[in-house]
């Protein structure tokens, strides 16, 4: 808990799928391939990594120059390289932009997000993959992005931060909601389960318990009630007499 940060300094897939970053167990497949990955950065890559901007989901007929007459607007731009195939040619669907000063890079990625350029919704973020120990693009199962819908929750990024774990001291009692509704926990943080188990079969036998009096008590007050009708029956016929 001590080294705990809400950014991640090192990559690790397993953390990165998890919501405060203490998962010891994978909750998805892509989390199972992103530890198995062997990926290394591609050590041809120029430029300055903090001044570089990764932007993705492009339409595949958007040129560089597009991007240029785009991305220029925000600053000066020392290098862009559009990811196309290197056999046939085409678009990756993918872009990196490195400018010459650190106020373009923040306002590129504020207000490039999301921008709608042919037809299509851009991701820009900050490039990862040479600034991030153990980076493993979200193709080979990491990555910082997904959605709740693909079940492919990241974590550790500045747009997505670990949440803070709760910090279960050693043998302490932590109460929810106060009072008399406290749960008690073992010295590993974990609820004491048999003494929960046991809590609630005394409240079930109170229940039975309960119960059971309110049916004995229904029944001596119906028995009342005939009593009392047959006695006013007997009266009525007296009076008849």
């Amino acid at each position: 808990m001590v080294d705990w940060s809400p950014i991640a300094k090192v990559y690790d897939p397993l953390k990165a799928g998890s919501i405060d970053g203490t998962d010891t167990e994978p909750h998805d497949r892509a989390v199972w391939r992103g530890m198995g990955a062997r990926y290394k950065p591609n050590k041809g890559v120029v430029g300055d990594p903090l001044l570089t901007l990764f932007v993705s989901r492009l339409n595949p007929q958007t040129t560089e120059d597009k991007l240029q007459q785009v991305f220029s607007k925000y600053g000066d731009i020392q290098r862009l390289r559009l990811v196309r195939d290197i056999v046939t040619g085409f678009s990756k669907g993918y872009a990196f932009i490195e400018y010459k000063e650190d106020r373009s890079v923040v306002r590129a990625r504020r207000d490039a997000n999301k921008l709608v350029v042919d037809q299509h919704e851009l991701f820009v973020d900050y490039e990862q993959e040479r600034t991030l120990k153990g980076w493993v693009p979200r193709r080979f199962g990491g990555g910082q992005g997904g959605k709740k819908e693909s079940g492919q929750l990241r974590f550790g990024g500045r747009d997505r931060p670990f949440r803070k774990p709760l910090n279960l001291g050693v043998g302490q009692v932590h109460e929810w909601g106060g009072g008399s509704g406290g749960r008690d926990w073992d010295r590993s943080g974990v609820r004491d389960r048999e003494g929960d188990r046991d809590r609630e079969g005394d409240r079930d036998r109170h229940r039975e318990a309960e119960w059971g009096s309110r049916d004995r008590r229904d029944d001596r007050d119906r028995g009342r009630e005939r009593d009392d009708r047959r006695q006013g029956d007997r009266s009525r016929q007296r009076d008849r007499r």
